[in-house]
C-alpha cells in the first residue's frame, strides 16, 4: 500500500461535479445577511429596524431580543476538566445574536431575511444601532494587565481558566542545581483560517415533526449536530446534518457558529428554508481564528548537555467567548507533548486563558501542537548556540530511545512507540466518541456501500478507504474498487465515531474500515458455502473456493442482492488508542540582507506516521501542511489595533496567503514505526507538516542571522521586520 495513485475524488473535484454547501438550494428558500458590529466593545442602547422591515421583499429582522425570547441556550464551549486548585472554567453566556453588548468587531448583531441575498444586504444598511462605546482589551497581555476593561461582568480580570501540569517542586530543584540554562518566549500570532470554500449554511424546519434539516460544511456530522443541539436545547434526533464536499477545514469547521444557530431560528419563525453564504470579508471578521498563544519556556541542562528540566509559563488569548476547543488548546494541547521527543526528568507548565475583544479562537491545523513543537525545538537550538553544543549531537544525546518505549513523560503522557534518532538520521541524510464504526450495506446491484462518520475536507478519504477494502479483500482486478462506495455522514444510519480532527481519520475510521474486511468475509462465508454446496470454503484473492468451484466476492453479493436487508450487510467497530506521530523537518533558507526577503530554497521531511496507506494523499497533506506553517512564519498575521480593536488585516490586501513559489523544493519521506493502538498501525498525518514547519523554518532563519548577533525574532518574519532587525544589529556593531 505504498505506490502513488490517482485519487478517486480528483476527477469529480476538477470537473466541477461536486456539491458544496453553497450549491444546495431548496424550494421557497429565503436568503439571510448579518449586520455585524463595527466596534470591538460597546453597550447596545437601541436597535431600530423599522426602515429595513418596510422594504419590499424583506421578511424578518432578528436581533438579540428575538434570540432571548426563543429560550434557546448559550452557544456551547469550554472545558469540563479542572484547573489550578480545582477551579472550573468561567464561561459567559454566548448568544447567537448580540444581547446588550457587543464584544468584537464582526459579532452578529442582527439577521435580515429577504427574497434575495442582495436585498437582505441592502436592507441591513437601513438598521440603526445606537451604541455606548467602551474601551477594548486586545490580546492576552492587554486583557490581563492591571486596570484592563472587563468584558463580562461575572469574570474578574477577564481570566477564564488557569491550568497546570507536572511537578513544580522537582523542576525548581533541577533548575537550582543546573549548570546551564536557556530561556525563550515565542509568540504564535493569531491567524485567519481562510479555507477556499467560504462558510455557508442552509436550514429548513418541518413544523409537523419539529425536525431541522441543515446543510453545512463540517468535519463530521456528529460534532455539528451536538453543537446545534446544545445551542437550541433540542434532542439530537431533531437535527439532520447534511455535508457533502468541504473545501478546506483546518479545524475551524469542527463545530458550528453563531450564524448557523441564528439562521435556524429564522427558518423556524418563518416556516421557510433560509440560506446564508459568507463573503470573504465575513470570513476574516467572524470565522474562528487560530493560535493566539504566548509560550515562555526555560530549559535546564547538565554541563555535558543532558536535559534536566523544562518549564513553561503560557498565555492563551481566547477571544471574546469560549469555543469548545479554544481553552483546551491553551491548556492541555500545548502541554500534553510539552517534552517533545526528549527524555526530560522534570517538567512543569502553568497556562492562563483570558477573554479579549477579538474573534474567538479555536482549532487551527495542529491545535497547539505546532506551537509547542516550535518552542521546544527553538529552545534546543538556542541552548546549543548559547552553550557551545552541536545542535544535532545535543538532540541525539537527549532523544527518548526506542528501548524506553512505551515511555511515560514527566507530566504523565505515555508515548506508545517511536524511533526518533532514526527519523532524524534519515532526514539529515535526505477524539471524543468511545469507538469508531464502519457500516457495510449492499444495494440491489451488489455494490458495496460503506458508511463512517469522518468527513473528508480534502484529505482523500475515499481513495484511502477504498484501497484498504480492496487490498484487504484481495480484489486484484483493477476495476474492483469501482464496486465500492464510501459515504461520510449517512443520514439513514446512526453511526458512532469521531469526526475529522486531530489527524485521526485514518487511524480511527480507517481502522474501522480495516476491521470491516474480516467482518465482511466472516459474514459472507456461510452464504458462499450455501452457494457452492460445500462446508469447506476458503477465501483468497477476492473469491470463495470449494474444491474446483469458486465464486467471487462481488458475484456472491450480486447473487444475493434481491434480499432486503442484504444478508452480507454488517458493521465493524473498534476503540483505538491515542497515537503520537513524530518526525524531523529540515529547512534551508536564503536571506537577502538588502531587502529582508527570506527564500525557503530546500525543505526535507521524514515523518513517522506509522503504516502508510496512500503516498499520494500523504504527500499532498504534508506539502500543504508545511506551506501552511511557512505561511505563519513568513507572513500571516491577524492584527488588531490595540486601542480600537479594529481588525487591521481584514482582507487579502493586508493579509498574505502562502503561495506555491514560496517553497520551490520539498522532499518527503517516511520512517514507519507501526503502532499497536489501532488496526492499521497508522498514526495520522494531517497536522504533521504544520507541526514541523514552524520550528524548522524559524530555526533556519535564526541560524542564518546568528552571525549578525540576532538571537530572536517574532513570527511572522516579514521582509520589513527582518530588514529592520538586520539594520539595527549592524548599527550596534558599527
Amino acid at each position: 500500500m505504498t505506490e502513488k495513485t490517482i485519487r478517486r475524488e480528483d476527477a469529480r473535484l476538477l470537473t466541477g461535479q461536486g456539491r458544496y454547501t453553497a450549491d444546495w438550494n431548496l424550494p421557497g428558500q429565503l436568503h439571510a445577511f448579518f449586520l455585524r458590529s463595527d466596534r470591538a466593545h460597546a453597550d447596545i442602547v437601541s436597535i431600530d429596524a423599522k426602515a429595513a422591515l418596510a422594504r419590499p421583499g424583506v421578511h424578518a429582522v432578528l436581533s438579540g431580543a428575538d434570540y432571548a425570547a426563543s429560550g434557546w441556550k448559550s452557544l456551547p464551549g469550554g472545558v469540563s476538566y479542572e484547573g489550578v486548585g480545582g477551579q472550573k472554567q468561567k464561561k459567559p453566556f454566548w448568544p447567537a445574536l448580540a444581547q446588550k453588548k457587543v464584544h468584537y468587531v464582526g459579532q452578529p448583531v442582527a439577521l435580515v431575511v429577504a427574497e434575495s441575498a442582495a436585498l437582505a444586504q441592502d436592507a441591513a444598511e437601513e438598521i440603526a444601532v445606537e451604541h455606548r462605546d467602551l474601551p477594548a482589551a486586545i490580546g492576552f497581555e492587554g486583557a490581563t494587565r492591571p486596570g484592563a476593561p472587563q468584558l463580562h461582568e461575572d469574570i474578574s480580570g477577564n481570566l477564564a481558566f488557569e491550568y497546570e501540569t507536572g511537578d513544580p517542586d522537582a523542576v525548581q530543584a533541577a533548575f537550582a542545581g543546573a549548570a546551564l540554562k536557556t530561556r525563550l518566549t515565542v509568540r504564535s500570532q493569531r491567524l485567519v483560517g481562510n479555507p477556499i470554500e467560504p462558510r455557508a449554511f442552509l436550514a429548513s424546519f418541518d413544523a409537523g415533526s419539529g425536525v431541522f434539516t441543515v446543510y453545512s460544511p463540517s468535519q463530521g456530522l456528529n460534532g455539528m449536530r451536538g453543537f446545534l443541539a446544545a445551542a437550541t436545547g433540542l434532542p439530537g434526533e431533531k437535527i439532520r446534518v447534511i455535508t457533502e464536499l468541504v473545501g478546506g477545514s483546518f479545524g475551524i469547521r469542527s463545530f458550528s457558529y453563531a450564524e448557523h444557530v441564528a439562521v435556524m431560528l429564522a427558518a423556524q419563525k418563518l416556516g421557510r428554508p433560509v440560506k446564508w453564504v459568507a463573503t470573504r470579508s465575513e470570513i476574516f471578521l467572524s470565522d474562528n481564528h487560530g493560535r493566539g498563544l504566548t509560550l515562555a519556556g526555560e530549559l535546564a541542562l547538565a554541563r555535558d548537555g543532558r536535559f534536566l528540566a523544562l518549564r513553561f509559563e503560557d498565555g492563551a488569548d481566547l477571544g471574546a467567548f469560549s469555543t469548545p476547543f479554544g481553552p483546551q488548546i491553551g491548556s492541555r494541547n500545548i502541554t500534553i507533548t510539552m517534552g517533545g521527543v526528549y527524555r526530560i526528568p522534570a517538567m512543569h507548565a502553568r497556562t492562563r486563558c483570558a477573554y479579549s475583544n477579538a474573534v474567538p479562537v479555536s482549532a487551527y491545523r495542529g491545535a497547539g501542537r505546532p506551537d509547542i513543537a516550535c518552542v521546544i525545538e527553538r529552545l534546543v537550538d538556542r541552548a546549543a548556540a548559547e552553550h557551545g553544543f552541536d545542535p544535532i549531537a545535543l538532540r541525539r544525546k537527549n532523544f527518548i530511545p526506542p528501548e524506553a518505549m512505551p515511555y511515560k513523560t514527566a507530566n504523565g503522557t505515555t508515548y506508545d512507540c517511536g524511533e526518533f534518532e532514526k527519523v532524524m538520521d534519515k532526514a539529515c541524510a535526505a477524539g471524543v466518541a468511545p469507538k469508531d464504526q464502519a457500516y457495510a450495506r449492499f444495494d440491489a446491484s451488489g455494490i458495496l456501500h460503506v458508511s463512517c462518520v469522518s468527513q473528508s475536507t480534502g484529505q482523500g478519504h475515499e481513495t484511502a478507504f477504498v484501497r484498504i477494502l480492496s487490498e484487504g479483500l484481495g480484489l486484484i482486478d483493477e476495476n474492483a474498487g469501482e464496486r465500492i462506495r464510501i459515504h461520510e455522514g449517512n443520514l439513514d444510519l446512526v453511526v458512532v465515531g469521531n469526526g475529522t480532527g486531530g489527524s485521526r481519520s485514518l487511524y480511527g475510521a480507517g481502522s474501522a474500515v480495516k476491521l470491516l474486511v474480516d467482518k465482511l468475509i466472516e459474514t459472507a462465508k456461510p452464504l458462499a458455502a450455501a452457494a457452492l454446496g460445500s462446508d469447506a470454503v476458503e477465501y483468497r484473492d477476492g473469491k470463495f473456493e470449494a474444491g474446483s468451484k469458486s465464486i467471487s466476492f462481488f458475484d456472491l453479493a450480486q447473487k444475493l442482492a434481491g434480499q432486503s436487508p442484504h444478508p452480507m450487510d454488517c458493521v465493524a467497530e473498534g476503540s483505538f488508542g491515542t497515537t503520537f506521530p513524530n518526525g524531523c523537518h529540515i529547512a534551508e533558507v536564503e536571506i537577502d540582507p538588502e531587502t529582508g526577503v527570506v527564500d525557503v530554497v530546500n525543505y526535507a521531511t521524514v515523518d513517522d506516521i506509522g503504516n502508510v496507506v496512500d503516498h499520494t494523499s500523504v504527500e499532498g497533506q504534508v506539502h500543504g501542511g508545511v506551506l501552511q506553517g511557512v505561511g505563519q512564519v513568513l507572513g500571516e498575521h491577524a492584527i488588531y489595533d490595540p486601542d480600537t480593536g479594529q481588525l487591521l488585516s481584514g482582507s487579502f490586501m493586508d493579509y498574505p496567503m502562502p503561495r506555491a513559489d514560496w517553497m520551490p523544493a520539498i522532499r518527503c519521506d517516511e520512517h514507519a514505526v507501526p503502532t499497536k493502538a489501532n488496526a492499521l498501525g497508522a498514526k495520522g498525518v494531517g497536522e504533521s507538516g504544520t507541526s514541523g514547519a514552524l520550528g524548522a523554518t524559524m530555526n533556519a532563519i535564526l541560524n542564518a542571522v546568528r552571525s549578525e548577533r540576532i538571537t530572536d525574532l517574532d513570527m511572522p518574519v516579514t521582509p520589513d521586520r527582518l530588514w529592520r532587525a538586520l539594520r539595527k544589529a549592524r548599527d550596534k556593531s558599527a
